[in-house]
């Protein structure tokens, strides 16, 4: 750094002044976010509730493979939302409701459907394209990007943990066996889902055929790259140790208590909102209105404090 800058810095000088401060980094508590990906049949669906019951108490399932979940209920406690449609608005109200129910672990088997199911993304930007683009697939990604966006925030934000499962394409390959022959093995692929979408979790996982777990990606030192054959409660319990060892923040389930406090002023929600909420990119954090009507933080924030500084305003005008 130049001396005369550095010398400004020290001695508190404009440089000091600039919206963009530094402050010593900590790692604090947070929220699991697993990705688990696999063909059919290796064992996904049990993988993720086997690391749901060791990551809480309360656990949601958001079921898009015609009701394949239940299969587990005698093996574990859970609740159930089985849906048929899937547009991606339609996960985020999902994640409204569960939220305002106060489940601790959320999970999503599948999200593929959301990509290239009913009402998924793709059935979404085609008919974008249709409508207001003469086809234009170009027109229809700009129309229904948002859309995806509100879904991974709602996903990233919530204030429990959140599990998903991934289809992935399958296919054979040959592999020589013991005898030395070669015999064709059933392997998956690519996940199907847009791609990059990987980086919104903290662990994700490749499952196989014979129910064994490759750590592709972890933010989680103990996990990088291991391969786990047949997961027990044992491997979620070493996420839930990596997810505590750091320092508490305040949950966000008390954010959206803020959010709706009766009485809070229009100064209250500018707080919030600059102090709490967007600094932790909480702005997607999925929640219910007080009359029951599905919507984010962010947003909620903002409309409420518009509908404050309204209403004020007309008091200051009638009084006058």
């Amino acid at each position: 750094m130049p001396q005369g800058i550095q010398a400004a810095a020290n001695a508190g000088g404009p440089t000091s002044h600039t919206r963009f401060q530094f402050a010593p980094a900590t790692k604090e508590q947070s929220k699991a976010r697993v990705a688990l990906d696999g063909p059919s049949g290796s064992g996904k669906t049990y993988t993720v509730l086997t690391i749901a019951t060791a990551l809480g108490s309360r656990i949601a399932v958001i079921d898009t493979e015609r009701g394949s979940a239940r299969k587990y209920a005698n093996e574990f406690s859970f609740d159930v939302l089985e849906l048929a449609y899937f547009s991606p608005d339609d996960l985020v109200e999902a994640l409204a409701a569960a939220s305002a129910a106060g489940y601790d672990v959320v999970v999503v088997d599948s999200l593929t459907p959301f990509w290239s199911g009913t009402g998924g993304m793709l059935e979404q930007v085609d008919n974008a394209g249709k409508k207001g683009y003469s086809g234009n697939q170009f027109g229809g990604w700009k129309e229904a990007r948002p859309m995806e966006r509100r879904m991974v925030d709602a996903l990233v934000a919530y204030p429990g943990h959140v599990l998903v499962t991934m289809r992935s394409k399958t296919d054979y390959v040959l592999e020589t066996n013991d005898r030395g022959k070669q015999v064709p093995k059933k392997v998956g692929m690519k996940p199907e889902q847009r791609e990059g979408l990987e980086y919104e979790f903290d662990i994700v996982g490749s499952m196989d055929w014979e129910n064994t777990l490759v750590v592709t990606k972890s933010r989680a030192k103990p996990l990088t790259g291991a391969v786990v054959r047949q997961p027990t409660i044992e491997f979620g319990q070493q996420i839930k140790d990596w997810l505590e060892d750091g320092t508490a923040v305040e949950p966000v389930e008390d954010l959206i208590g803020e959010a709706l406090r009766v009485g809070a002023t229009f100064e209250d929600l500018g707080v919030l909102m600059t102090t709490k909420v967007r600094p932790r990119r909480l702005e997607g954090a999925p929640m219910l209105t007080p009359e029951g009507a599905p919507t984010t933080l962010g947003p909620y924030i903002l409309q409420r404090a518009k509908e404050i500084r309204a209403s004020a305003a007309t008091v200051e005008g009638n009084a006058a």
